[in-house]
């Protein structure tokens, strides 16, 4: 009796894709192998991107089991997730666009649908027809999962690079034994903000440093929002055992603090950083001099 038929009646289509997958795991994994998306990304050995196809295999014959081959949540897509990604990712890096990406995936189906024909030669034309239908969607959903999967990933690394980038346009300066100053350029928000302060405080610690200078000559506006983070920003610090100081109000950000009705009154704040470092020199008991012009030519 053929395998398709179980006590004289015919399969569902999806458990009769279920079993092809199942039966021809090997040879749909070999094939696969040679085409362009698994013969591209695993470059060590053929072994391997045979091993990466059966993988796929079992994670589609999974969902089919499951009978939910139009689901891209499906259970069976979270065991090749990742390993959707790196491949999506090596394309994305080799310069396929995603339209190419999805170009490659396309190529997997001719070979596994020409296995199924094989494999229901002597199955009625209508349940052919049928289950080749059910793997047609199944490997669009597949198509789907990889799609889903790329953005997730290009969304998570522009989220890594924009983090990257606030950090390098926070850096936190040593200007003197126990004084740290962080130079604020452009605009301030609430995931900038934050990325100061976890800078900030890290950096006292490090340097043990006793003063801690915001220095806001950079940034274009202040508004009540970027004032309260400020205002986190001086207590976490006293909180370390730094004193913060804030330098660079310009009359503008000086009348927009009065109009919003913000209170500074227990921040300390100077006009410039030159003043705000003297003023940290001055606590710990270190003042700087202006030489006398004679004096240069003396030395």
């Amino acid at each position: 009796m053929p395998e398709h038929v179980a006590d004289g009646q015919l399969a569902s289509p999806t458990t009769e894709v279920r079993d092809f997958l199942r039966r021809r795991r090997e040879q749909v994994a070999q094939r696969w192998a040679d085409e362009p998306l698994f013969r591209t990304v695993f470059t060590v050995s053929r072994d391997e991107a045979v091993e990466a196809g059966k993988a796929v295999v079992d994670a589609l014959a999974q969902v089919a089991d499951g009978g939910r081959v139009e689901d891209p949540d499906a259970a069976g897509f979270s065991m090749v997730r990742e390993q959707l990604a790196r491949m999506q990712v090596a394309r994305s890096r080799a310069g396929l666009t995603a339209a190419q990406v999805s170009t490659e995936l396309d190529t997997l189906r001719p070979p596994v649908e020409n296995l199924l024909a094989d494999d229901l030669a002597d199955a009625p034309a209508e349940h052919l027809r049928a289950c080749t239908n059910t793997l047609t969607v199944l490997l669009g959903t597949l198509r789907v999962v990889v799609m889903q999967t790329a953005l997730s990933e290009g969304q998570a690394l522009i989220d890594r690079q924009r983090l990257q980038l606030m950090e390098v346009a926070t850096p936190v300066i040593k200007l003197w034994d126990g004084i740290v100053a962080v130079p604020l350029i452009g605009t301030l928000d609430s995931a900038r903000s934050q990325v100061v302060m976890e800078t900030l405080l890290e950096s006292i610690v490090e340097q043990h440093a006793q003063f801690a200078i915001l220095d806001i000559t950079g940034v274009p506006t202040v508004d009540s929002l970027v004032a309260q983070h400020l205002m986190k920003t001086v207590a976490a610090a006293r909180l370390m055992g730094a004193e913060c100081i804030v330098s660079g109000i310009r009359p503008a950000i000086a009348q927009t603090i009065v109009h919003l009705g913000l209170d500074l009154g227990t921040v300390i704040t100077r006009a410039g950083l030159a003043d705000a470092l003297a003023y940290a020199l001055h606590e710990l008991g270190t003042d700087i001099v202006n030489s006398a012009p004679g004096d240069a030519g003396q030395r």
